[in-house]
């Protein structure tokens, strides 16, 4: 699907990652030779022990906040292509340790630096649909109001505009994308993890699904093979050299139908919702990404519906309960 990939090099920052791993795995199967940089604070080599046997596969541990840590990535390998995608993630975490998720400005810098020096081709960066905050107009644009809420979302716009900048005056080519709530096998379902694989634990575990307030709020839910596919386009596109992009469905759902949809999947036979109080820290009610610049620039449509994807995510989770 990818033939510009075979061959080349990239170094996928956060590559133990959910979404990195994913990533990583996919570059691999579309010919590409890839190295994975991750400090295993938030990855696992569990996500990554499948690929340790490819030829084309490195892992080394490391930060890519550290500064001599990426300078031994580039001395090292001839790197054509990174996907910057090394964060602390998961809203609790990053209220919990505002000052560490502030050090991830050091990791956006050392990758631009190092890839302005070292020739890199083009550098991605995984900003998020944080940075929109509280939004004024729906849906939210790539041009629109900007009003991030918490430290996790005011690094992700600076490292956008460090991209931005190293793009205008460097020459380097650099895009950022703006995930929205991206689900999948892999994710982490614990109390720091995501929505998604909180409620399918605790539906196989035959528990009420935990739901926030009134379950009214609205988010865009991509299966993880989409966000791959639409990663990989952007990374290969010239269109999205210098750009921000919104990498979502287009298609948001209320809490309570993702619940709901997960419920009738697993066939749980336990209560259904379990109300709870408004969580602290500034949750936004309602996520919805106008994806007409995706559309266009990348020229891709997601192709998983949401009961498409729950259903290939539950299945991981019930195998995983069957190997434990």
């Amino acid at each position: 699907m990818f033939e510009q990939l075979k061959g080349k090099t990239v170094l996928v920052t956060g590559g133990a990652g959910f979404v990195g791993s994913h990533l990583a795995r996919k570059l691999l199967e579309n010919g590409a030779r890839v190295i994975v940089l991750d400090n295993l604070s938030t990855g696992s080599e569990s996500n990554i022990a499948d690929l340790r046997v490819h030829k084309n596969f490195v892992f080394i541990k490391g930060d890519a906040n550290i500064l001599a840590d990426i300078e031994g990535v580039f001395a090292k390998h001839k790197v054509d292509f990174v996907f910057h995608y090394a964060a602390k993630v998961g809203v609790l975490r990053t209220i919990e340790h505002p000052l560490d998720v502030m050090k991830d400005i050091d990791g956006v810098r050392n990758v631009l630096e190092m890839s302005r020096q070292h020739g890199v081709k083009k550098v991605v960066f995984s900003s998020s649909s944080e940075v929109y905050g509280d939004p004024v107009e729906f849906p939210e644009r790539e041009d629109g109001h900007l009003n991030p809420k918490m430290p996790y979302a005011v690094v992700k716009l600076v490292g956008e505009k460090y991209l931005e900048l190293y793009n205008q005056i460097y020459g380097l080519k650099t895009c950022s994308l703006r995930f929205f709530n991206i689900y999948g096998p892999r994710q982490d379902s614990s109390a720091y993890g995501f929505v998604v694989g909180i409620f399918i634990k605790q539906a196989l575990a035959g528990e009420p699904l935990s739901v926030f307030g009134d379950g009214t709020q609205t988010r865009d839910f991509v299966y993880i093979d989409d966000n791959i596919n639409a990663s990989i386009l952007a990374l290969l596109s010239a269109e999205t050299d210098g750009q921000v992009v919104n990498i979502g469905t287009g298609r948001p759902m209320t809490v309570l139908d993702l619940a709901e949809s997960i419920i009738r999947e697993v066939g749980s036979q336990g209560p259904e919702v379990k109300f709870l109080p408004m969580r602290s820290g500034g949750e936004i009610r309602h996520r919805f990404p106008d994806v007409g610049k995706m559309r266009k620039l990348l020229h891709y449509q997601p192709k998983y519906t949401i009961e498409k994807g729950l259903r290939e995510t539950i299945n991981w989770y019930k195998q995983l309960r069957k190997d434990k």
